[in-house]
Order: structure tokens, then sequence, then C-alpha cells
């Protein structure tokens, strides 16, 4: 078998449905011999049940597990796989027409005798699309490809598993992704950064398109941002070397913040949603960084005591969204 789609899943049932049913188009368009693997991470919703029906899908394998958190989902959904290239997709991030093929072309046209990953390009629905959500997903925090320099040369932070492809074989001889970060957030940086050591090189397809079908409001992002800077001093703690990368100097920025800055940065945000082209881009990233710091203050405040563990650690987001680039 040549690739296996791996689709982690935790409560979004209605989302899910979509992503499977594009997967199985694009499998109909695709010549290759490809399966899905999803893995349902303890859903309390109906998810199972539907899985459960589907389990005579030709080419669909479904498994459950208690709820441990996507890293844990991803490892198990490649140990499920059978395919030689593992495709990663979110459970609401939806393939458009193509998507299939654009990755195994990169990997046919550039993986021969190369540790190689192909990162696809995700965007938001256009109806949905507004000056906040073009920031994050072009310039940084979600996913940032305006930023990329040479598609042929990825840098490891750019390895977002809502959309790549890999060989199976690196991520069994990696040993997949640290199950220690309770939350979608940083995880799959953290294998890259191991894989880009060993020689893994990551190529930009931006023909390999989903369309995210999440509703983001700066709010609710900086609520995302905050849970990837309690994931970033995990992150710090296993590779202190990337500390400056983590943003840990930046901390006591935070302390020098009054609350009447901080309140401004709210606002111009919101206010930027509501006219377009007003707020610059530097607004922005300093609303965003300060939720990203304000997250890896806690985190680090938490591993200094020795107490991070996922059930510490209030209000994370278990889904498939992660904030990606927080204080870098």
């Amino acid at each position: 078998m040549l690739a296996s789609v791996v689709i982690p899943t935790f409560n979004r049932l209605n989302d899910l449905k979509r992503v499977v049913a594009a997967v199985e188009a694009e499998r109909d368009r695709c010549a290759d011999d490809v399966e899905t693997v999803i893995v349902d991470d303890g859903s309390s919703d109906a998810t199972w049940d539907w899985l459960s029906s589907m389990k005579a899908t030709d080419g669909m394998t479904s498994v459950r597990q208690s709820n441990s958190g996507p890293a844990a989902a991803r490892n198990q959904g490649v140990q499920e796989a059978h395919g030689e290239i593992v495709l990663f997709l979110g459970d609401d991030t939806i393939p458009q027409p193509g998507w299939l093929e654009s990755h195994l072309e990169e990997h046919r046209l550039f993986g021969a005798g190369e540790k190689l990953a192909v990162l696809g390009y995700t965007t938001f629905p256009s109806e949905e699309e507004g000056p906040f959500l073009r920031f994050i997903n072009e310039y940084g925090a979600q996913f940032g490809y305006s930023i990329i320099d040479d598609p042929a040369r990825v840098p490891f932070n750019f390895f977002y598993t809502s959309n790549i492809s890999l060989p199976r074989a690196e991520l069994l001889r990696l040993g997949g992704f640290r199950e220690d970060f309770p939350a979608a957030a940083w995880e799959d940086i953290e294998f890259a950064y191991r894989a880009a050591g060993d020689g893994l090189r990551i190529r930009y397809q931006p023909l390999a398109r989903t369309i995210h079908e999440h509703c983001v409001r700066p709010r609710t992002f900086c609520r995302r941002q905050r849970t990837s800077g309690l994931s970033g001093a995990i992150f710090a703690g296993l590779h202190p070397e990337l500390s400056g990368f983590l943003g840990l100097e930046r901390v006591g920025d935070l302390g020098r913040l009054s609350g009447a800055r901080q309140l401004l940065l709210w606002i111009l945000v919101e206010f930027g949603e509501l006219i377009e082209g007003v707020i610059p881009a530097k607004i922005y990233q300093e609303f965003l960084d300060q939720c990203y710091l304000q997250g890896l203050a806690e985190g680090l405040h938490l591993r200094s005591a020795e107490v991070v563990h996922a059930d510490d650690v209030a209000g994370i987001d278990r889904g498939g969204d992660r904030p990606q680039h927080g204080g870098s």
C-alpha cells in the first residue's frame, strides 16, 4: 500500500463527516492504493457510533482510545496504518480536489532516497476570512505560509499536522510524537525538530490545499495562544537550546505591560475586524505575543513547581487545532 491518511478526532462529528467525505472523494480520484485511518480520541459525542457504522467501508480503519491527546492519537494511527507514506489531517481540515495527488506526486518526484515531508496549504473559508484570520494564517501564530522563503527547504517549525505527509518508517524510527504534551500545541514541532536534526527535509506544496472549517475569533485564539505558551514551557524543558526560539527571554516583558496597554490591544484587534486595513500587523503580533507569553509564564511556573500534568493545566483544548509560532 502506498499511503495512509491518518485523522485523529475528538468530539467533532459533523466536521469529521465532511473531512472523511472529502478524503474518500480524493481516494476515488487517485489511482494509487490509499487507506484512511481514523482514531477516535475518546469522544463523548456520537463519533464512535458513526465510525462503527462505517467499519465495513473498504479501505477505512477506525480505532478508539481513551482520551489521551492528539499526539497519542496520531501515534496510534501510525501504528494502525499500512502505507509507506502517512498523510496527517485535522478533523476539521477538509481536503480540496487534488490534495492527495499533490502530496504523493511530491514524494514521487523528490522523495527517492530522501527523508522527505511535504507540507500542504491550509486556509479558512473565504466567507469567514478577515484581517485577523489572514494575519494568523499567512504571517504566523496559526500557520505562516507567506514567510516561507524557500519552498524546497522549509524550517522545522512549519511542520503542521493538519496537512502534512512523510514516510511512516521515519515516524516509527524516531518514536513518533511525544505524548507528554497535554494539548495540540508544539508536540508536532518538537517531533520535526528531532527529525530535522536527523536529516528530514520539508517541502512546501501549496496545491495540496485544505480548508480549515473552524470558527476562529481573536478572543478564542488568544486562549489557544495561551495553550501554546503552556506547551512551550514543556518544549523548552526538553530542548533548552531552543529557549530563545520559544521566547523564554521575553517572559519578563509581561511585567512591564500595563493593564491599560493590554486592554488597548484587545480593543484595537477587535476594531480591526470591523474596518479593513486600519490596524497594522505589529498590533496583531503584539496581541498574539502577549497571549502566548502569559501561557508560557504560567507553564514555566508550573514546571518550576514540578506539577506539570495534563490535569493541572486549566482550559486546555485537546482538539485538533493548535497555535503554532507563539513567542518565536
